[in-house]
């Protein structure tokens, strides 16, 4: 499924971010942004040791934050690393919000044309994935039509069921 918003795009896709040729994909990370589980360990088999490397050397970061690294040897060019909410933290949906625009605010900064997200904080932490779809999409939208980077969004997401989930969430914010 794809939109087009102010000439720029918006697109969901099933399927492994890791493997996605973007300029930039973003990892669910945790604060100490250790590559682990879930998105985290998916990027950590497909990149090689590098980015632990560099993750090692610039976290650990708040929840919230977003921050920039390379890529080993994923086809995307860079990874950025967000920490979303662990779900039951308090003020949660703001500290979504707030990861989603960190990183996209990466991709404006450093002009990368295309960024893949995963559904941040689905998965170990918890968070609603119908809530998280409503938040991210509509944060992602709102980003498109003010910015000029990134030119296409793209929401990676992990199965049927988040893409269906996804899916529905866009076709009511369109």
């Amino acid at each position: 499924m794809e939109i087009t918003l102010h000439e720029k795009h918006l697109k969901l896709l099933d399927g492994n971010i890791a493997l996605l040729d973007v300029d930039a994909i973003v990892n669910a990370a945790n604060k100490s942004l250790l590559l682990g589980g879930g998105v985290a360990g998916a990027i950590h088999r497909h990149a090689g040791p590098s980015v632990q490397r560099e993750c090692s050397a610039v976290g650990p970061i708040a929840v919230g934050k977003a921050v920039m690294t390379g890529a080993g040897q994923l086809k995307a060019r860079h990874v950025i690393h967000a920490v979303g909410p662990v779900y039951g933290g308090g003020d949660e949906d703001e500290k979504l919000r707030q990861a989603t625009l960190s990183s996209l605010a990466l991709a404006d900064r450093n002009r990368l044309n295309s960024i893949a997200f995963p559904a941040i904080s689905t998965g170990i932490f918890g968070f609603p994935l119908e809530r998280c779809s409503r938040i991210m999409l509509g944060t992602a939208m709102s980003f498109l039509r003010t910015h000029s980077y990134p030119k296409e969004i793209v929401f990676c997401l992990y199965g049927e069921k988040a893409f269906r989930l996804f899916s529905e969430t866009l076709q009511k914010l369109i």
